[in-house]
């Protein structure tokens, strides 16, 4: 009785890394500032047919409205309450979205924002996205309630009462982050408000939670909270599952807190991962694609069943968080299809694909000025829907990376390949590397200044494939390159130095 209790246990704890993704679903995308309606749609028309496994989506509950700047992105990590009502939509909104995507087994990841309430700054009043009552100065959020009993200004030793030192694990959780107001999440009630909250989403059917500015936050009240936690609703899931959990942890290295210290709660965004692929794909400081070969733990990245990756997020995009101008973006496409083609062919860790807005970049003394910007909105604030053009790529400035025939077809690929073995490594010693995934699918690049021509052993079937980068399949046909494969596994491979994406990819389902 003893190890079937130890064992349930284990499966218990162990349920926090598992994504919850329907089998055969791999990757999630992150829909960054969408509406709940719009992210309804895209799940039923384009996200379930295409073989993505969920949504990040971000903060639904109230946040402070701020018109200095003018309702700005980052507003939403502004909390006033945890109602549910943002420019992204009302409650009934959000729950017809959970219920939509989920009936088509794509599932809703909430950014869960519990660290802190708005900024000290805010005021007072009701300028917020669901019109409560608050004020900053007497830290009074009666919709909650909190009062000053529940923040830890008290608790917090340096003069200003916000972080100073990083090097100082004490000030980095016991103190303001950017003068937002620190929650006590060692106060019961204050755990038991935040819980609630969570279960309130998990009830409704959402599979998991990003956990935004985790290394604020003490490990030992985060495990409080999570412990509090309800299991899955069983109307999509599984008895007794528990929901994913990643946590925003960056961890360069080099401060007072490092990222391990999460792994016992659930999965960590491993930062290094973007930044350090960043500089291979850009060629800086000498670095070659050649070195990917030892690619994840070999690059001293966290374990792999603990990490989830990316390329970049909405805050590094944007030269915050983590990696600086090394950070792919759609910015830069050409490249940035190439680092989420690598991403998404490589087995480490779990994998997560940003969807983005564009907005006018204006560098000042090295930065973007207009780092702030919000969603496309009209005159009045409100979040434009997202435009999908006929030829399925977005309008008004959504971005909509997902769709990029090049990232749709490998997050495709991802989810053929899943399992396989990391295997048939070839490089020039340069910036020309391929590598397959069991027998499964083969993927080669040419991030050299000269022209690739080579034959490799890509451990697939013999047959005609065709390339998922420069087209598809459809049908029976091949709208971009067929690639031949010989009995022995061989296939030759032709890429131009200058051609608009410079890398092949096949596997077995796009054999024709």
């Amino acid at each position: 009785m003893k190890i079937l209790l130890l064992l349930v246990t284990a499966g218990l704890c162990a349920a926090q890394y598992n994504p919850n993704t329907k089998a055969g679903r791999t990757s999630i995308v992150h829909l960054f500032e969408w509406r709940w309606e719009d992210i309804a749609s895209e799940c039923e028309r384009y996200l379930a047919p295409n073989g993505f496994g969920g949504v990040q989506i971000s903060p639904p509950n109230e946040n402070i409205i701020i018109t200095n700047p003018s309702r700005p992105w980052w507003e939403r990590y502004q909390p006033i309450s945890y109602r549910l009502c943002t420019r992204s939509g009302n409650e009934q909104e959000f729950r017809d979205m959970v219920t939509r995507c989920n009936n088509v087994g794509v599932y809703i990841y909430v950014d869960a924002v519990i660290n802190h309430m708005c900024g000290a700054a805010g005021g007072s009043g009701t300028h917020c996205t669901c019109g409560s009552y608050f004020n900053t100065g007497n830290r009074d959020f009666s919709a909650v309630p909190y009062s000053s009993w529940d923040f830890n200004d008290g608790k917090c030793k340096t003069g200003s009462g916000e972080i100073e030192d990083y090097s100082d694990r004490y000030q980095v959780r016991d103190c303001k982050l950017v003068s937002l107001l620190d929650l006590a999440l060692e106060k019961d009630y204050v755990r038991e408000k935040i819980a609630e909250y969570m279960n309130k989403l998990i009830d409704i059917g959402v599979a998991g939670f990003r956990i935004d500015a985790s290394k604020h936050m003490w490990p030992g009240d985060m495990k409080a909270v999570f412990d509090k936690l309800h299991t899955l609703n069983t109307q999509w899931f599984p008895s007794g599952a528990k929901p994913f959990i990643f946590q925003e942890v960056i961890d360069l290295g080099g401060e007072a807190i490092s990222a391990s210290e999460y792994f016992g709660l659930g999965r960590v965004t491993e930062f290094k991962y973007g930044a350090k692929l960043g500089n291979v794909i850009r060629k800086w400081n000498g670095e070659k694609m050649a070195y990917l070969k030892s690619w994840g733990e070999g690059w001293s990245f966290m374990p792999s069943d603990k990490a989830l990756v990316f390329v970049d997020n909405h805050d590094n995009q944007r030269g915050h968080g983590a990696g600086g101008a090394s950070i792919l973006t759609f910015f830069d496409a050409r490249l940035y299809k190439m680092g989420v083609g690598f991403m998404l062919a490589h087995p480490y860790g779990f994998t997560r694909v940003m969807s983005s807005f564009r907005w006018p970049r204006y560098f000042v003394n090295g930065r973007d000025v207009n780092d702030w910007i919000g969603p496309p909105c009209y005159s009045d604030g409100t979040t434009k829907p997202v435009t999908i053009n006929a030829d399925t790529t977005c309008g008004d400035d959504w971005v909509c990376e997902h769709r990029w025939r090049q990232i749709r077809n490998m997050v495709g690929f991802r989810n053929v390949v899943d399992g396989q073995p990391f295997e048939n490594w070839w490089d020039n010693g340069s910036n020309q590397i391929a590598f397959g995934r069991g027998n499964k699918g083969f993927i080669i690049f040419n991030n050299d200044d000269w022209d690739l021509d080579v034959t490799l052993k890509t451990g697939l079937p013999g047959g005609t494939y065709c390339d998922i980068i420069s087209g598809q399949k459809e049908c029976e046909h091949c709208t971009g390159h067929q690639i031949q494969v010989d009995n022995d596994g061989l296939a030759h491979f032709q890429i131009s130095n200058s051609t608009e994406d410079p890398f092949v990819a096949i596997h077995i389902d796009s054999k024709l």
